[in-house]
């Protein structure tokens, strides 16, 4: 997945992001599309998705000195590459690096199970989804209870470590 070739950022269209994917490898460019499983409402009902982690982007890797990166301002579902100036700016590759290292063969993003009381965290799916909290405390069986704002009080709520990320 890691290539040798800078990274760069495309910022895409609305919810076209799976159509700017397809077309942006059709040409020839690697493309990394982090994702998350998020819960989402639908119907009236919960469900469980596979969500871009950064909305409305997409990591394009090309060679900058071959010129051929005008084509991709062209490419249906990006808008543009993300520039200051004339040219586009380039990702750190660590960033890169992290994200992948970070995901699974889907690039979906795995949760990085290594919270401590006291740190705030983002609940990314289940019932709870987007809601901020503080972790109140850890059990020796993986479960990890976090202090939820909602209804008027605070709640001590069960979650699922996968469900939690870093804010």
């Amino acid at each position: 997945m890691i290539t040798e070739t800078p990274w760069f950022l495309a910022q895409l269209k609305p919810n076209s992001a799976a159509i700017a994917q397809t077309h942006l490898e059709r040409q020839g460019f690697t493309t990394f599309l982090p994702r998350e499983v998020r819960t989402i409402r639908r119907a009236g009902r919960f469900e469980r998705a596979r969500r871009p982690l950064f909305p409305g982007y997409l990591f394009v890797s090309f060679d900058p000195a071959r010129g051929l990166w005008r084509k991709i301002n062209a490419t249906r579902g990006v808008s543009r590459l993300v520039s200051f100036g004339a040219e586009p700016r380039q990702v750190p590759s660590g960033l890169i690096s992290e994200l992948v290292a970070q995901c699974d063969t889907e690039a979906c993003l795995q949760s990085e199970a290594s919270f401590s009381a006291g740190d705030t965290v983002r609940v990314a799916s289940g019932p709870f989804t987007d809601l901020v909290g503080r972790i109140a405390e850890i059990d020796p069986d993986a479960r990890i209870w976090v202090l939820l704002d909602f209804m008027g009080g605070e709640r001590r709520i069960a979650v699922d470590p996968k469900a939690l990320r870093s804010v």
